[in-house]
């Protein structure tokens, strides 16, 4: 839904229910969007999956390194 900036100054508690109810509100200054209205998430907690298909594991990443291996990592040459 788009508002222009007096309609959002004079409705903004109406605006803030439809932004509770999912509704996404842009608001207009000139004809040009300059802000929008989207629902504060309550609760910060991760999401189970959320970065699936995004992360890729080198083969052989559980292993530890040999005393060498880990030599080599401190020093920047591995």
């Amino acid at each position: 839904m788009t508002y222009s900036v007096h309609e959002a100054k004079t409705q903004f508690s109406k605006l803030l229910d439809l932004v509770q109810d999912g509704e996404e509100v842009t608001i207009v200054r000139h004809g040009e969007p300059v802000a929008k209205l989207t629902a504060a998430h309550k609760n910060n907690k991760p999401i189970l999956g959320g970065m699936r298909d995004e992360i890729s594991w080198t083969e052989g990443w559980e292993k530890a390194f040999t005393d060498q291996e880990a030599e080599d990592f401190i020093e920047g040459r591995g």
